[in-house]
């Protein structure tokens, strides 16, 4: 079972990466990813950068839009 230390290390590695790829990357649903986020949010090692849509877009959905950011560790 994937653990907050695999989530965090990969994101540490990537810098920036959205929710999509980090679901696919952990063949994980991107809905029951998200508590395991906000985990890492609160200690403040990753922050979350939502993007917009563009006007004509209807094809994005918010996984493909909604990224996270590796800030560190708690000092």
């Amino acid at each position: 079972m994937m653990i907050l230390t695999d989530i965090q290390g990969y994101l540490e590695k990537c810098g920036k990466i959205s929710l999509a790829e980090l679901a696919l990357h952990f063949q994980m649903d991107a809905n029951a990813m998200r508590p395991l986020l906000k985990r890492l949010i609160r200690k403040g090692r990753i922050r979350l950068m939502e993007g917009e849509k563009c006007a004509s877009c209807c094809n994005c959905s918010s996984e493909m839009i909604e990224f996270y950011e590796w800030v560190g560790l708690e000092s």
